[in-house]
């Protein structure tokens, strides 16, 4: 059995999230620095959201009134919330401060909402990466996240490889609009945006998928 395989079903999707991020934060193109900072990102929202829906039984029998999971499940920054409750309510530390989060957060907005084509630092990188492996850990009950995470890299092939850069150029040849709709339009975007993109790559479809519903 896989590490995944080896996973409570209800952990397996923001469990994949993560390794796919680390998957492309194991390697150096922008294009994968890009994927690798949304996909962290989005793995704390999974996380948070994912353990607010599932019944009590599968986070060890904790329960909340349902007006407060509604309010919490709200957007964002209200899932955050909940974090910093839940890590008073267990009295373990605060390793991030939500304001911390917040920003690393922002860092991703600028390329989900395609306002900026730059590339993200390693120290954001890396400490993205933290939040979301902590993120996960706890809520999971999960302390040895890094092993498993390594365990599972292992497991799969590594070599992600780019679509071609002309695919991702845009055609300077006037297209007949007819055979042009806005969701292949803004599919060029996310990956122009990107920098590249793996059409095999469940992962990388989603985050595109992701970004092409937020243009």
């Amino acid at each position: 059995m896989t590490v995944i395989d080896r996973l409570n079903p209800w952990v397996r999707r923001p469990f994949e999230l993560i390794l796919h991020a680390e998957i492309h934060h194991r390697r150096s193109s922008d294009y994968d620095r890009r994927l690798s900072l949304i996909s962290f990102d989005n793995s704390i929202e999974v996380s948070i959201t994912t353990y607010l829906t599932l019944n009590p039984i599968q986070r060890n029998n904790s329960q909340y009134r349902k007006e407060d999971v509604t309010k919490w499940l709200n957007n964002y920054h209200s899932k955050l919330d909940f974090l910093v409750d839940e890590i008073a309510r267990r009295a373990i530390p605060m390793a991030w401060e939500k304001a911390a989060i917040v920003w690393y957060h922002d860092q991703r907005n600028e390329l989900y909402h395609g306002s900026s084509s730059g590339v993200p630092e390693e120290s954001t990188l890396r400490d993205i990466r933290e939040v979301a492996l902590w993120v996960f850990s706890v809520l999971f009950d999960m302390p040895d996240i890094e092993k498993r995470l390594s365990d599972a890299v292992s497991e799969r092939d590594t070599n992600v490889p780019s679509i071609p850069i002309g695919f991702a150029t845009p055609d300077t040849t006037t297209p007949d609009s007819s055979a042009v709709n806005s969701d292949q339009g803004n599919a060029l975007v996310a990956l122009s945006l990107l920098g590249g993109g793996d059409e095999g790559n469940a992962g990388d479809m989603e985050v595109v998928k992701e970004l092409v519903d937020g243009l």
